[in-house]
């Protein structure tokens, strides 16, 4: 088969992590792809993903910015998109008012501004076309009043709830929608969210690729939602029953500067 006649797969947050692990999945199932991320690193990811025998777009975009979407929009081009695997994202960790503005802002864009921009653009087609999958990559930090992650937590809460939504709206039009809610993972996100010095930080972690794995299958079956690991799935039972200043204290023992040396 010809690459061209392949579906197209659009993976956002597809340098490094869960996403070039989705990109990379989807390259072994046969899917041409569009890769986004907001770091030359993508070129890499790409050059890698070509050895599957698909065609790779790679694009460098800022999905915090309106321009950084439409430039994903104009690379797509007018393609019908079989999958998109909306991963990007960005988090932030220490007190909320010890965070500079622009850092939440762009944190508060690329979680959900960009994500819900791209995912109207792309949906819309896909529900007029009648067929399409949607991966949002949310958390379990949604479950929980993420105490020194309050805005980070906040942006995947609504994610989490926006999938769920989405979902039932597209009902009968041949369009899912699934929500990959994962938990600590082994990636470059705590270090970027400046967290290496807390609890949540520095514990074990679960492989990127398998948590990619679990949430492709669960996209291709169509299924509402993903947890991946039983701890996860413990953790978000808890969430829901104990009373929300329970679960921030619980989190403040996680994510607080400074557990990391804590037992």
């Amino acid at each position: 088969m010809a690459t061209q006649a392949k579906p197209l797969a659009v993976v956002t947050g597809a340098s490094t992590g869960i996403g070039f692990e989705l990109a990379r999945i989807a390259a072994e199932r046969g899917l041409n792809l569009v890769v986004v991320a907001d770091e030359p690193e993508i070129e890499n990811a790409a050059t890698t993903l070509r050895q599957r025998h698909v065609t790779v777009d790679a694009l460098v975009a800022d999905l915090a910015t309106e321009a950084g979407v439409q430039a994903v929009l104009d690379t797509i081009g007018g393609r019908p998109v079989a999958a998109l695997l909306a991963n990007a994202g960005r988090g932030l960790g220490r007190a909320f008012l010890e965070q500079e503005w622009t850092d939440i802002r762009r944190v508060i864009d690329t979680n959900v501004t960009g994500t819900l921009y791209l995912v109207h653009e792309v949906g819309r087609a896909m529900r007029d076309r009648g067929e399409g999958r949607i991966l949002i990559v949310g958390s379990i930090a949604g479950f929980m009043p993420g105490t020194y992650q309050a805005v980070y937590n906040g942006t995947k809460a609504l994610l989490d709830s926006f999938s769920f939504a989405l979902r039932a709206e597209l009902k009968d039009s041949g369009v899912t929608v699934t929500c990959l809610m994962p938990g600590e993972t082994d990636t470059e996100f705590f270090e970027r969210a400046d967290l290496m010095d807390t609890k949540v930080g520095t514990e074990k972690k679960k492989s990127p690729d398998e948590v990619a794995k679990q949430g492709f299958e669960a996209m291709m079956k169509g299924e509402a939602d993903v947890i991946t690991g039983w701890q996860n799935k413990l953790r978000v039972a808890i969430s829901r029953v104990a009373p929300a200043g329970v679960v921030a204290e619980m989190h403040r023992k996680l994510a607080e500067p400074g557990t990391a040396s804590k037992s």
